[in-house]
């Protein structure tokens, strides 16, 4: 049977694979550093064929270069053999959500998704470290040590205090190119998983911000750069230098030319659909209450068929989208009336042209909390209105105060002075999120931090009813108390019973925010599966078989490290297989041995010892499209040896493997 490589892929040799196929004649051999013949490119040759000129060498073109950009890209493309190993205690409702809470390293998540994910996930938002010339600009040590086995099996590069996290002070002459190598990395492993209709949001400031511009440009293609958003959040009060008040929101799309295609299809033809409804029926009535009542009769005759179309029946007045048109004064004025401020109980401001909606509708708008009023009755009332469902163009700017993200978390950890340094409001990850996904839409935080996209992602099913998850990645970044920001987090972890790690806040973050909505509807998931990264659950052995020493062989009879579990197993198989990391699994006791059924019969498990061939029938009985065992599991040579014609006989499409 066939073993499981219980690694990462090996995107160089993928892309070597693909050129392999596209340029044969463009593969040569060459002695490796021992002395062995090996496959390579030959370069020259291959730079000849992307030419219709001669090439005689290297030549000057436009291009972002820095300091480790190679190394760079071969420790993106390099394989890691690492493991997700579920944690139940630290999750929420881990048997049925959706939603995964991953701690550890995003670039070794990122690979280690590659598989699962591949082309899946809707928006990833990355708010990465700034980079800036003052103050703490951490970034990942996560250097590449060359693609030998200890690359694959070596655990995470550390600082000498055993940091994977360290100071990148503007006094290192690379000061830029290590933030740079360390983007590029995450970057390019990000648009492996992104789906083809998806986008990527990069929140940076002013110190990086024309670098990742031009790094995107490289790795998304500078035709998929959608555009950039402007948060106006607050000043920095700086009376000497330009006050900055902004920062900035990168967007791109892994193909443009397909997002558009998507958001036209579902907002503009919606439009054009309610449009043409709308003409027709005013061209059929022209009394405003018999309009009116033609449009309700309608939406009822027609609320099976309606779909997406449905929730757009409260745009414009009677109920239906009919553009700039206005039944009872076309092209002029809209409706007067006086909307209460729910705090002052006083008219709030009125349009200069009216309201856009008769009474009646306001009043249903009202009741689904689908209006948004400012500070007091002094400025004029807004439409809660998400954008993918009902605008093609999302504004450029983004006019809100930066202080809404403390706010948002001492609403949640009212005890605390400080749970997080700049936390991003709420309301601008919503926005994000409502524009670009809809349900069952996959979401990825890659810098989850104090889990503001998670939070968000919950409101806004809350909000639409929607069925959209999350998967948010934190490194266990330990909080020290060395300033007085710190301090007062560390200080709230004592007090709490929290270990001082960001991931933790993160995490309790999610908890505290998942129970509020909790507390307005029982069916919003707001569970996640906590699932943390390791090392390998394989021996060396596994790995190098060729390496072990033949009066040693009886040391690693079992090549499963002794710590862990069947579970851990599990989701090492299924990240190995590019099995969903959150299907349902349920554990059943067949001929006296665990069994693991995932998602019914998407995977069937067995980890223990001594597995016979009635336990194995048993299992191939069910049919399931994948099976795995351990490979010393069998309780003799026959049974192993028999074990793929069983499947033959009993479930002949069942893919069979061992560990």
């Amino acid at each position: 049977m066939e073993k499981l490589k219980l690694h990462t892929p090996d995107l160089t040799k993928g892309n070597f694979d693909k050129l392999a196929e596209l340029f044969p004649h463009c593969i040569t051999e060459a002695a490796d550093e021992k002395g062995k013949p090996e496959r390579r490119i030959d370069f020259d040759l291959l730079r000849q064929e992307l030419s219709d000129r001669i090439v005689e060498g290297p030549v000057e073109r436009y291009q972002l270069s820095w300091p480790g950009k190679r190394e760079a890209l071969l420790a993106a493309n390099a394989p890691i053999a690492k493991t997700l190993r579920p944690c139940h205690q630290e999750s929420v409702d881990f048997d049925t959500t959706r939603n995964l809470f991953i701690e550890g390293d995003n670039l070794d998540a990122l690979k280690l998704l590659q598989e699962t994910y591949l082309e899946k996930v809707k928006l990833i938002y990355i708010d990465p470290p700034y980079n800036r010339k003052k103050g703490n600009n951490l970034v990942y040590r996560d250097d590449f040590v060359g693609d030998t086995f200890e690359h694959l099996v070596s655990s995470s590069q550390m600082d000498e205090e055993g940091n994977k996290l360290v100071l990148n002070s503007d006094s290192n002459g690379r000061f830029h190119s290590d933030w740079l190598s360390m983007m590029y990395k995450r970057l390019r492993l990000c648009k492996n998983i992104l789906a083809n209709n998806g986008v990527v949001f990069i929140s940076i400031d002013d110190n990086e911000t024309a670098n990742i511009r031009r790094m995107c440009d490289e790795i998304f293609g500078e035709v998929n750069f959608v555009g950039t958003i402007i948060w106006k959040n607050a000043t920095d009060n700086n009376p000497t230098n330009i006050a900055v008040e902004h920062e900035s929101i990168h967007v791109y799309a892994k193909s443009r030319e397909e997002l558009e295609g998507v958001w036209k299809t579902s907002v503009s033809a919606t439009k054009d659909a309610l449009v043409k409804i709308g003409n027709d029926l005013i061209s059929q009535h022209k009394d405003v209450q018999e309009l009116r009542s033609a449009y309700s009769s309608w939406f009822r005759e027609n609320k099976n068929q309606l779909g997406e179309l449905d929730r757009y029946k409260y745009i414009d007045f009677g109920g239906v989208y009919t553009g700039s048109q206005s039944v009872h004064n076309p092209g002029k004025e809209g409706y007067r009336y006086d909307v209460l401020h729910p705090k002052t109980k006083k008219p709030c401001k009125e349009p200069l042209m009216g309201y856009r909606f008769p009474k009646e509708t306001m009043e249903k708008l009202l009741a689904e909390k689908r209006i948004l009023f400012g500070d007091d009755h002094n400025k004029i009332i807004e439409l809660k209105v998400y954008a993918h469902e009902y605008e093609d163009k999302l504004s450029s700017v983004f006019d809100l105060d930066g202080r809404t993200g403390p706010y948002d978390l001492k609403s949640l950890f009212p005890e605390a002075r400080k749970v997080f340094s700049n936390p991003k409001p709420v309301q601008l990850i919503e926005r994000l999120v409502a524009f670009s996904t809809s349900n069952k839409d996959i979401c990825v935080d890659l810098f989850a931090g104090s889990s503001t996209l998670a939070h968000a992602v919950m409101l806004l099913n809350l909000e639409d009813n929607g069925n959209r998850s999350f998967i948010s990645i934190q490194y266990p970044e330990e909080i020290k108390p060395d300033n007085k920001d710190s301090k007062d987090i560390f200080n709230f972890c004592q007090k709490s019973g929290i270990s001082p790690y960001i991931s933790e806040i993160s995490k309790e973050r999610i908890r505290r925010a998942g129970r509020s909505v909790k507390e307005q509807s029982k069916t919003v998931d707001i569970g996640f599966r906590v699932l943390k990264i390791d090392s390998s659950n394989m021996r060396e052995v596994y790995y190098t078989p060729d390496a072990v020493r033949q009066g040693e062989l009886d040391l690693y009879i079992d090549n499963v490290k002794a710590d862990r579990s069947p579970e851990d197993l599990l989701f090492h198989v299924l990240l190995d297989w590019g099995v969903d990391l959150t299907l349902p699994i349920t554990r059943e006791a067949l001929n006296g041995k665990s069994v693991y059924f995932v998602d019914g019969n998407a995977l069937a498990a067995c980890f223990d010892s001594g597995v016979t061939e009635e336990l194995v029938k048993q299992i191939a009985a069910r049919k399931p499209l994948r099976a795995v065992f351990r490979d010393a599991g069998f309780s003799d040579n026959s049974v192993k040896i028999n074990v793929e014609q069983i499947f033959k006989l009993m479930s002949p499409t069942t893919d069979v493997k061992v560990i």
